[in-house]
């Protein structure tokens, strides 16, 4: 049985039970379709709480409208944050025009997140403005939000459909609007299947509400007997046709990383 259903149910057959003769409401006891889209996505974020901290390494590959790619290689480090959102850091080795570039960023449930970039052609930090984390990320096809960690208080929501999904699995659709101002969307449909909550696609709409772009997850393998991660996520820009791969591995979690480990101050020195 659905989990989110049950509930509904279980009231459902109290009532008619406690008052044989009378018509039960069912306006009264319905869930709105904000209220399941709230309870969907917490749900979905409960599932994905207690990890600590997660180490990573990542391909990142470009590819243009003709085909063309280029592959930078990244290692990423997270840090789980009680009652904040997450902090994470983004380190790129290869190839040289970019090796030494660090991200920082500190998400927030609540107001703007912090984000830093460091270029080590300039030699120095450069502190992302709330105005501009609707750009591009490092030439991908990602935005400075979507790096983001996913905090509930970050939108609003509204429960759209069931639809099958991947793998033969069946998928809730959750709209989701952006609090934020400064977001470039307004608004994300989120697929997430109703046994592991996990994400499938996403697709992103700009601020004239067109489609703007697809982000797919695939290849996912849980660790610590409770936590997903895709090794694939791929992001199509229908409006431009390029494109964005990101290929992890080598996942590990709770590896005993610290908060002095997530500091603008070293972003430098970051290794």
């Amino acid at each position: 049985m659905n989990p989110l259903k049950k509930p509904l149910n279980t009231l459902l057959a109290a009532a008619m039970m406690a008052t044989p003769l009378l018509t039960v409401s069912q306006t009264a006891l319905a869930q709105s379709a904000e209220e399941k889209g709230l309870a969907i996505s917490k749900e979905a974020k409960a599932r994905d709480e207690g990890w600590g901290d997660m180490q990573a390494e990542m391909k990142m590959v470009l590819r243009n409208r003709q085909g063309q790619e280029s592959t930078r290689e990244i290692r990423m480090k997270s840090l789980e944050v009680k009652g904040d959102g997450d902090k994470s850091l983004t380190m790129f080795d290869k190839p040289r025009d970019v090796k030494g570039t660090n991200f920082l960023s500190f998400s927030h449930a609540v107001g703007a997140d912090d984000q830093w970039l460091y270029l080590p052609a300039l030699k120095r930090v450069k502190r992302i403005a709330s105005r501009n984390k609707s750009g591009p990320f490092m030439g991908s096809e990602f935005a400075y939000e979507d790096l983001s960690s996913f905090e509930i208080e970050k939108y609003t929501y509204k429960y759209i459909k069931d639809e099958g999904c991947s793998d033969g699995l069946n998928c809730f659709v959750v709209e989701q609007y952006p609090v934020d101002k400064n977001s470039g969307y307004t608004r994300r449909q989120v697929w997430m299947d109703d046994q592991e909550y996990r994400i499938w696609k996403v697709e992103f709409y700009d601020r004239k509400d067109s489609r703007l772009k697809t982000l797919e997850f695939s290849g996912y393998k849980q660790y610590l007997d409770k936590y997903w991660r895709a090794d694939l996520q791929q992001v199509v820009n229908h409006q431009t046709g390029k494109s964005t791969d990101l290929i992890w591995s080598n996942y590990r979690f709770q590896t005993g990383l610290q908060d002095k480990d997530f500091n603008k101050n070293t972003l430098k020195r970051a290794r």
